[in-house]
């Protein structure tokens, strides 16, 4: 079973986005051109990604003392995917890019990560060399990001430390000025680093001949204190190698040294590691004069934009990495369902059911003829497609944003702030379901590592913690983003919803479904208002997930009568009806769970949050 129709769909039928090529900026482009790169992300995600997904997982990296060791594999399909020209797909002809539409490049994307999600870690160079592209200074966009998008460097992010995880105010990475003329260098303010990053993705290999980390860290006061919360962090670029003004390696390590390797549950084909900074294992320019702990101490690193604006500096690349996050998510969903869905259109067991129940004479069915194996695949289908139907159209928000008349580009970035934690989280939750789901369809075999699909799921359970908690989400967009200007965001995406209901109820079999979602908008809607009616955080914020849940679903079921409106007016064969089919389960099964979820929403329900400690 290929991915390719429904992406085809997606792309063409439903987002239209061809119609792309009519602004400026993607004119050379056409439909052929968008065929094109997605032939190529396939074949090279068919040919260098799956065939040795197995591989990374059972190969981890290992140090040997001196370097990590990663499988063969890795490296080839590290190299064929920045050959193909995808890490700068989105970049300016100017720097080597493709000027392609975000959507596209997002819909391209997808085959790696459901091919071997864990193999690539193009998502974290990509997203740190757009921060530098909005943040840094001429010198460090042609410097760090222009040879992260060659694939020549690659890139990390490094938020989260050992004592403080996604408290990010408690980051306590010092950074201080690096000699009397720390403001003259050309890559930026110099400063010395000193401090531990904890789960870095893709911080230690041999895949690249520099990685180039982004790094968290605090400037102390005049006191020698560091200052108290977000507002008091700043972003450093720390090269694992130094490097010069014209970008040539000086032959000096710098104070990055690998402290671990982090042994996952899942996603092993990349490192995920501890890293210290400034500790001494490589001292940097030891001749320099610091004024930290003598004479060179510390990891040096260059600051990028303004002391105490790193946070909304690394937003850029945390927004980048969320949607990219769901994506993963979403295919690693989705090549369970293609596996389950294999295995039960071939696995014989049971018979028929008739008015004098089960004859064993007759032929065993398949189990896909059974109701119940209907309905695990069903759901499955119905998340991840719905899922992935979610992602693109935030990608492809992303384009208006950037491309738009003024208006529309604004209406986009806003509906961006409230989808995001959606676009991160319920793919997150629900795709990791439908890998769940895809274990049960294979019943005992499921369990063991002879068929895939217990490797997705290992793999997919990560994402709900990656780039922000499930709790983090929610507090995130019932706490701030349902709220900002004034609610603006959510009216937008009311009037989105609206749009959707008024267009399904010209069609008689789209027109119940449009009404349940008419229904489910305004219970969320009644419910925001509910969880905020005291003005007390904590009261309203106590039951974020639930609301988070019930937010995605009513999106989703959203999500997914739109898309049926395309699938109406298509030809009808097996896809349509799928499509259909797969709409009609989410409004029959899942959108009623919303009244649960926000019943404690509304009710400020206390059970969680009053329990006391000892009660446990």
């Amino acid at each position: 079973m290929s991915l390719r129709p429904t992406v085809d769909f997606l792309l063409n039928d439903w987002l239209g986005v061809e119609s792309l090529n009519q602004r400026e900026r993607f004119a050379d482009h056409s439909r052929e051109t968008f065929d094109a790169v997605l032939d190529t992300c396939e074949r090279i995600a068919r040919e260098k990604y799956a065939p040795f997904n197995r591989t990374v997982d059972t190969q981890e990296p290992h140090f040997d003392g001196e370097r990590v060791v990663l499988p063969q594999a890795t490296h080839d399909a590290q190299k064929a995917y920045a050959e193909s020209g995808m890490l700068s797909a989105a970049q300016d002809y100017a720097i080597g890019g493709m000027q392609l539409p975000y959507t596209v490049e997002a819909a391209a994307n997808a085959f790696f990560a459901m091919a071997s999600v864990s193999i690539g870690s193009g998502m974290l160079t990509v997203g740190n060399a757009n921060l530098l592209m909005a943040h840094g200074t001429e010198t460090q966009k042609r410097v760090f990001a222009l040879n992260e998008f060659s694939g020549r460097w690659s890139g990390t992010m490094c938020l989260s430390e050992p004592q403080a995880g996604s408290s990010l105010s408690d980051v306590a990475t010092r950074a201080v000025p690096d000699g009397d003329d720390f403001m003259s260098d050309p890559l930026g303010p110099r400063f010395r680093l000193k401090g531990n990053k904890m789960w870095i993705s893709a911080g230690e290999h041999e895949l690249t001949e520099n990685i180039i980390h982004l790094v968290l860290a605090k400037i102390p006061g005049p006191d020698g204190k560091l200052p108290p919360g977000v507002k008091g962090i700043s972003l450093f670029i720390v090269p694992k190698k130094l490097v010069d003004a014209d970008a040539k390696l000086t032959g000096e390590r710098n104070d990055v040294a690998l402290a671990g390797l982090n042994h996952k549950c899942g996603w092993r084909g990349t490192t995920n590691t501890l890293l210290n900074f400034g500790e001494g294992k490589f001292p940097a320019r030891a001749d320099g004069a610091s004024g930290l702990d003598g004479r060179g101490a510390g990891a040096i690193g260059y600051l990028v934009g303004q002391p105490g604006e790193g946070l909304r500096c690394m937003f850029h690349m945390m927004n980048e990495a969320r949607i990219g996050v769901g994506m993963a998510a979403t295919m690693l969903g989705m090549a369970g369902y293609h596996a389950s869905l294999d295995y039960a259109k071939n696995r014989p067991q049971g018979r028929p059911v008739g008015p004098e129940g089960k004859d064993p004479s007759r032929p065993q069915s398949r189990i896909i003829e059974h109701a119940d194996v209907k309905r695990m695949l069903l759901a499955q289908k119905s998340y991840c497609e719905g899922a992935l139907a979610l992602e693109l159209y935030c990608a492809r928000l992303v384009d208006e944003q950037h491309t738009g008349a003024p208006e529309a580009a604004d209406e986009a970035r806003l509906l961006l702030e409230v989808l995001t934690p959606i676009a991160k989280s319920w793919p997150s939750e629900w795709c990791l379901e439908a890998n769940s789901l895809a274990i049960q369809v294979h019943g005992g075999y499921g369990y063991t590592r002879d068929f895939p699909v217990e490797q997705y799921w290992r793999d997919n359970r990560l994402n709900m913690i990656h780039e922000g908690t499930h709790g983090i989400q929610a507090m995130d967009l019932l706490g701030r983003k349902v709220l900002m200007e004034n609610g603006r965001g959510l009216q937008l995406l009311a009037q989105r919803i609206n749009g959707t209901i008024e267009r399904a109820m010209h069609v008689p079999d789209l027109a119940v479904h449009g009404n349940a979602l008419g229904q489910a908008l305004a219970q969320v809607g009644a419910a925001t208002k509910a969880a905020w009616a005291t003005g007390q955080p904590a009261e309203a914020l106590a039951n974020a997930v639930p609301y988070l849940q019930a937010f995605g679903h009513t999106v989703l079921a959203w999500i997914w009568l739109d898309v049926a409106l395309a699938a109406h007016a298509a030809p009808d064969g097996p896809a349509r009806t799928g499509r259909l089919g797969a709409m009609r389960f989410f409004f029959h099964y899942e959108l009623p769970k919303i009244g649960a979820w926000l019943g404690v929403v509304s009710r400020r329900d206390a059970t969680c949050a009053a329990l006391p400690e000892e009660a446990f």
